[in-house]
C-alpha cells in the first residue's frame, strides 16, 4: 500500500511572524484611533468653564463675566444652559489682554519668556521602563501650555510614545525624514528643523514626532565620527543643540523625551539641556537600575567634557513617579533618596492613581480628561499631585529666569 502523503505546512520564520503581527497590531491601533477621534481622526482639546479660566488667570469669576459682557478680549461660546466656555487659545488671548491692561502684573498673567531670559531645555531621562518618563513629559508640556507658555516637545524615543499621546501613530502619520533625525543627519537629505515641527491640537505646544528612523542616527554616528564630523556644531553631541538654537526665539521651554538608553541621541539631549528631570519609580529594583544609569551617564558626560563640550545644567531634579504613600517599602525608598540627594529630589511626588492609567488608555493627560471619565475625587487627587510636581518644576524655570 502506498503511504499517505502528508501535507507539510511551510514553517513561518520568526522575522516574518513578528512583522505580520506588527502589521496586524498597527492596523488595529489605527482603527481604534479613528473610532476615538471621528470624523477627522484628530485629537481636540477640551474647553474650559468660566470658573476654570478665572482660577487659571487668578481673577474673580465676576471680573471674567464682566469682560465678556463688555466685549473685552475673547468672546466665549455658550452652552445650551447658558454657561460660558473658552478654548485655550481664547484663554491666552485674555492673558495678553490683561497683561497689556495691567502692566505691573504682566508676568503674572502672561508668564512667557522675556528677550533677556534664557530658553529652558529640559531633558526627561531614565532607561528603566515604567518610570513614567513619557507621562511626565506629556503632563509637564500640557501644564506649561495651560499656564500660557510656548512649548516645543521633541520626541527622541524611536518607540514614539509621546508622539502617540499627541495623536500621531508613527507608522501611519510620520513619514520618512519627518523626525528630528531629518535635522541632525549627516548627508545631503538634511532639512531645516522648522520643516519637521508640527502644530498640535493643544494651543501653545508644537511637536517634533518620532519613529523608528531615529535609530539611523545611532547607526550612522560612529562612521560620521570616523569621516571627520568631529568638531564644532557638526560633532554628534552638539547637533541637537544647534537645531534647537535655530528656533530659540519661538519658544519658552523645550521638552525632550529622551530614549530609554544611553546612545548618541541621549548624549545630544544631555548636551542640549539646561535642566535634567530624572524620573524614578520608588522601588528598590528601579533605584538599583537608576544607579547604573547615573554611573554610565556620568562616564559619558566626562567623555563630552573631554571633547570640549562643557556640561553645566541649571538644575537636576529627581521626579518620584507612581508613588503609593501607603506602601511601606516605597516610603522607605523615597526617604532614602531624599536623605541622599536632599533638595535635588522634588518635594512633591506623582502618586499612583487609576486616573493617570485611565487617561493613558485614552491617549490623554489628566488635563484633557472630562470630569465624567473617572470619579471626581479620584481625578481631583490625581490633578493635585501632578499639578504640585509641575508647579515646582515651573518655579525652578522661573528661578533661572530671575523672577
Amino acid at each position: 500500500m502506498r503511504a499517505k502523503q502528508q501535507h507539510v505546512q511551510p514553517v513561518e520564520s520568526s522575522a516574518v511572524k513578528i512583522r505580520r503581527q506588527s502589521q496586524m497590531l498597527s492596523a488595529q491601533l489605527q482603527s481604534i484611533r479613528e473610532r476615538l477621534y471621528e470624523p477627522a481622526a484628530a485629537k481636540t482639546l477640551k474647553t474650559f468653564t468660566s470658573r476654570e479660566v478665572a482660577a487659571l488667570l487668578g481673577i474673580a469669576e465676576s471680573t471674567l463675566r464682566q469682560m465678556s459682557l463688555d466685549g473685552e478680549s475673547a468672546i466665549p461660546d455658550r452652552r445650551e444652559n447658558g454657561r460660558r466656555i473658552y478654548t485655550l487659545a481664547q484663554v491666552n488671548q485674555i492673558r495678553q489682554h490683561l497683561a497689556r491692561k495691567r502692566p505691573a502684573e504682566a508676568l503674572q498673567f502672561f508668564p512667557r519668556r522675556q528677550a533677556s531670559e534664557k530658553l529652558q531645555v529640559l531633558a526627561v531621562a531614565n532607561f528603566k521602563g515604567g518610570s513614567a518618563k513619557t507621562t511626565t513629559t506629556l503632563h509637564l508640556a500640557h501644564y506649561l501650555a495651560v499656564q500660557g507658555l510656548r512649548v516645543l516637545a521633541i520626541d527622541l524615543d524611536p518607540q514614539a510614545s509621546l508622539s502617540a499621546m499627541f495623536g500621531y501613530q508613527p507608522e501611519f502619520d510620520v513619514d520618512e525624514n519627518e523626525t528630528v533625525y531629518a535635522a541632525i543627519r549627516y548627508d545631503d537629505r538634511r532639512r531645516p528643523v522648522r520643516e519637521v515641527i508640527r502644530k498640535t491640537y493643544f494651543d501653545g505646544i508644537d511637536l517634533i514626532p518620532a519613529n523608528l528612523e531615529l535609530m539611523e542616527y545611532e547607526h550612522e554616528t560612529p562612521q560620521a565620527i570616523a569621516d571627520g564630523y568631529g568638531r564644532g556644531d557638526e560633532i554628534f553631541f552638539r547637533r541637537l543643540s544647534a537645531v534647537i538654537h535655530e528656533v530659540e526665539a519661538d519658544y519658552d521651554v523645550v521638552l525632550i523625551d529622551a530614549p530609554p538608553q544611553l546612545g548618541y541621541l541621549t548624549l545630544g539631549a544631555l548636551y542640549a539641556a539646561t535642566g535634567l528631570l530624572i524620573t524614578i519609580h520608588p522601588a528598590m529594583i528601579d533605584v538599583a537600575s537608576m544607579n547604573q544609569f547615573l554611573a554610565m551617564m556620568s562616564d559619558l558626560m566626562a567623555v563630552i567634557d573631554e571633547r570640549g563640550g562643557t556640561l553645566s545644567h541649571d538644575f537636576i531634579r529627581y521626579v518620584i513617579t507612581r508613588h503609593n504613600p501607603n506602601d511601606g517599602p516605597q516610603v522607605n525608598v523615597v526617604t532614602l533618596l531624599r536623605s541622599l540627594f536632599r533638595e535635588d529630589v522634588l518635594a512633591p511626588a506623582v502618586v499612583e492613581t487609576t486616573a493617570i492609567a485611565s487617561a493613558g488608555l485614552e491617549k490623554k493627560s489628566l488635563y484633557e480628561l472630562s470630569r465624567g471619565s473617572v470619579r471626581r475625587d479620584t481625578l481631583s487627587r490625581a490633578l493635585e499631585s501632578v499639578d504640585s510636581v509641575n508647579r515646582e518644576i515651573f518655579l525652578h524655570i522661573k528661578d533661572v529666569w530671575g523672577r
